[in-house]
């Protein structure tokens, strides 16, 4: 079990939009393993590639109550969002301490590369519906607080600025 260090807020990484997958190699599948490491240990519901400083589009999502059954994504793509939203709470281990509700569709179907470097589609619903979209999200540079107005981002990065000294 590796679990790695999640970049602290406001890394410029956290910003940048990561490379595509071109083939799922070995490397690829280590650090995709430490990416569900890293995951179980926080303990989250998924996380990106970038959140751990690796700039490649690989994200790893498990919302299960049992746990190990992480889905494990290269590449991932919303190719269909429902129209129904659902609130959330989300947060991010890059900057610990505070959390705010998101809106984002509840159902989206996925389009990505999979273990086998086959491309996969599949639905997700409900926490993992939420947790693939905010993953993608990192993948493109943003956090979810970006989703938030221009007046609770500003509180919520206040607040932890605050938190971390």
């Amino acid at each position: 079990m590796t679990t790695r260090t999640c970049l602290p807020w406001p890394d410029k990484r956290l910003r940048t939009k990561a490379e595509d997958v071109t083939e799922i190699t070995d490397e690829i599948r280590e650090i995709w393993q430490d990416m569900v490491d890293t995951m179980e240990a926080m303990p989250g519901v998924g996380l990106g590639a970038p959140q751990i400083g690796v700039m490649l589009r690989l994200a790893v999502v498990d919302g299960s109550r049992e746990r190990g059954r992480a889905v494990k994504m290269a590449n991932p793509e919303v190719l269909h969002a429902s129209i129904e939203l659902r609130e959330h709470y989300e947060a991010s281990p890059n900057l610990p301490g505070v959390s705010a509700t998101v809106k984002r569709p509840r159902a989206v179907t996925v389009r990505f590369m999979n273990e086998a470097g086959q491309i996969d589609r599949r639905d997700f619903v409900g926490v993992e519906a939420t947790s693939v979209q905010h993953q993608i999200d990192h993948l493109n540079g943003r956090m979810y607080f970006d989703r938030l107005s221009k007046v609770k981002r500003d509180m919520l990065l206040r607040k932890a600025k605050k938190l971390g000294g």
